[in-house]
């Protein structure tokens, strides 16, 4: 019995979850601002809470570039430094955990289902969160330092897919968690069933790629989770070798 064939006999049509960070996992969206509207207030130029929310899910050096643009006096690489800095040090301090994400993320792991990490945020900010989550709830990570396009571009999700081995023709077995549109773009393109988290959009939802949506973790377990994807297993489960 090979390994695709081993974990679907095991858990069923689920394949894997992958999870976003900000907005997903943690409530992290309000530090990200802040550190860059801090910056303004201490070195000026033009930014404002809109353009902060409106960037949310974006590569810090591209939010660093137009706040530079817009007349903010340092370099892009010192308003990208410090802002991960900031933010850095607020997240050691204490993450701020999504209301359900630990209780789903631990469901997950006892259910035999593997979770990954999938973020625009610097390598640090992405294993530290990795570190306080429950022990051994994540198999790995990308993050915004891996040499791949960013978000929008669907190639973070379908690295990540490839380092569980994951084959592409079960990508839509695989429950992505997003709420950006950048990375619901992302996910969505990558062919894995996006579930778009409404609850912490600071501008509100807008219609836009996705499966489905949710506010909250609070009717959401990995059971109902593989029932969401059960069909679109059976459809494919033949294609990649495997018993349907």
């Amino acid at each position: 019995m090979g390994v695709q064939e081993s974990r679907a006999a095991k858990i069923g049509a689920l394949q894997g979850v992958f999870w976003d960070m900000d907005g997903t996992l943690i409530d992290s969206e309000p530090l990200w601002h802040e550190s860059e509207l801090r910056l303004v207030r201490e070195y000026g130029g033009h930014w404002t809470k809109q353009m902060a929310m409106d960037g949310s899910g974006r590569p810090v050096p591209q939010i660093a570039r137009e706040m530079a643009e817009l007349g903010c006096p340092l370099p892009p690489e010192e308003i990208g430094r410090r802002m991960i800095q900031y933010v850095t040090d607020e997240e050691k301090k204490q993450l701020p955990w999504i209301p359900g994400v630990r209780r789903l993320l631990e469901q997950l792991r006892d259910a035999g289902v593997p979770s990954m990490l999938v973020t625009t945020s610097p390598r640090e900010l992405a294993e530290n969160l990795i570190a306080q989550a429950p022990p051994d709830t994540f198999a790995g990570y990308v993050c915004g330092d891996d040499d791949v396009p960013k978000k929008p571009d669907p190639a973070p999700y379908e690295l990540a897919a490839q380092r569980l081995g994951i084959p592409d023709v079960l990508l839509p077995c695989c429950v992505a968690f997003e709420d950006s549109m950048s990375g619901r773009t992302s996910a969505a393109a990558s062919g894995m069933t996006t579930v778009v988290v409404t609850g912490y959009l600071a501008g509100g939802y807008v219609p836009g790629p996705g499966y489905t949506t949710t506010e909250n973790y609070d009717d959401i377990t990995p059971q109902s989770l593989n029932r969401m994807v059960q069909r679109m297993y059976d459809r494919l489960a033949p294609l990649a070798g495997l018993r349907g």
